[in-house]
């Protein structure tokens, strides 16, 4: 027995040593060190702040951060042709299913003033998720192979109905929940998709004329305090005082960052900024790394984003071309809004800045 256990654990050690070595070989060298070296300023930030934020958070990101990537070592190792073949009508119930339940039982997150439905409670052991972020990842599966099939007949007016009512079933739902900011990163991602697929420019033009036809009808249906996100986010200066007071301490942050930072264990404005863990922590990023930190994230962000668009253009099948693309637009648009917003250039519409933003959903996906 005791002979039969040895041999069990060392045939567990050479798999795992075997997938370790198949990771490796066949993983992006760049797009691995730009995840850690993200990851890891991540984490080094919330450290930093850490008599700010609390130890709970820094343990919590850190757990997740782990977790995310022990994900990546087995999403690599998983062949995306069956994703494609085999797995995409479970993706898209999943991804319909998870967000209707969302709008029907979820709640807003912790400490957040809003009417937005965006996370969802895990039963019995009490942990809240927020769906979106996981079905970004199937619905970019699920749309990247709608894309691939029907790549040859993309201007047929039989095919555009049916891409627009698979990419409104996701949107729609999201808009529902009122997570503006999430849906604008959906939207972002179904506009370069479509325009990676051949779809012609007039179809984007004709589409820009009808959206501001709508913007009336749209505006309209905002929250009261969507309205006032907006309208104060192009310019925090309307109402310094309460709406637009944390752009303007954002940016506050980020100026007396200066070139170098205040120091990684130094404390600052952002320990008075709501979300400066969340939303907010490119602010707090720069204040204690200053100019020079915050231009070594963008410019990471921007390595990732290139190599990714590279490595799409590589790809063999029109599928993972597709996939390729929707993540670069993911990284694209969510890093866009939070850097916008942290600047007090854009609206407030609350959207993490990836692998950096607390939160065990962003982490993960």
């Amino acid at each position: 027995m005791t002979g039969y256990t040895a041999r069990s654990r060392r045939g567990t050690a050479e798999a795992v040593r075997s997938a370790l070595h198949d990771f490796f070989r066949r993983a992006d060298p760049v797009l691995l060190v730009c995840t850690l070296v993200l990851t890891g300023l991540g984490l080094l930030t919330i450290w930093g702040a850490v008599d700010n934020f609390g130890q709970r958070k820094l343990k919590m990101q850190f757990a997740m951060a782990v977790l995310g990537i022990i994900m990546t070592f087995v999403v690599a190792n998983l062949d995306y042709h069956i994703i494609r073949e085999r797995l995409w009508l479970p993706f898209l119930i999943f991804s319909v299913g998870i967000l209707a339940l969302t709008l029907v039982a979820g709640s807003t997150g912790e400490g957040i003033e809003t009417s937005n439905k965006s996370w969802l409670t895990v039963p019995v052991v009490g942990i809240a998720i927020q769906p979106s972020e996981f079905v970004k990842i199937t619905f970019i599966c699920t749309y990247s192979r709608h894309l691939a099939l029907v790549q040859s007949r993309i201007r047929s007016p039989r095919v555009l109905p049916w891409l627009a009512v698979h990419a409104l079933l996701i949107v729609g739902l999201i808009l529902l929940s009122g997570d503006l900011g999430v849906a604008l990163v959906y939207i972002t991602m179904i506009l370069l998709l479509l325009f990676c697929a051949g779809l012609p420019l007039w179809w984007f033009g004709g589409g820009a004329l009808a959206g501001a036809v709508a913007l009336p009808f749209l505006w309209n249906r905002l929250q009261p305090y969507q309205q006032e996100r907006i309208l104060v986010g192009f310019n925090p200066e309307l109402d310094p005082l309460d709406k637009g007071w944390q752009a303007l301490m954002s940016r506050q942050c980020i100026e007396n960052g200066g070139l170098l930072g205040v120091g990684l264990r130094t404390g600052g404005n952002y320990e008075d900024l709501a979300a400066s863990h969340t939303d907010f922590i490119f602010a707090t990023v720069c204040e204690k790394f200053g100019f020079v930190g915050g231009l070594l994230v963008i410019a990471v962000l921007a390595v990732m984003v290139w190599r990714i668009l590279w490595i799409g253009r590589q790809a063999s099948h029109d599928a993972g071309f597709y996939i390729c693309m929707g993540v670069a637009a993911v990284l694209i648009a969510q890093s866009a809004e939070n850097l916008g917003m942290c600047l007090a250039l854009l609206p407030v519409v609350g959207i993490t800045l990836p692998f950096f933003s607390y939160g065990g959903s962003s982490m993960i996906s």
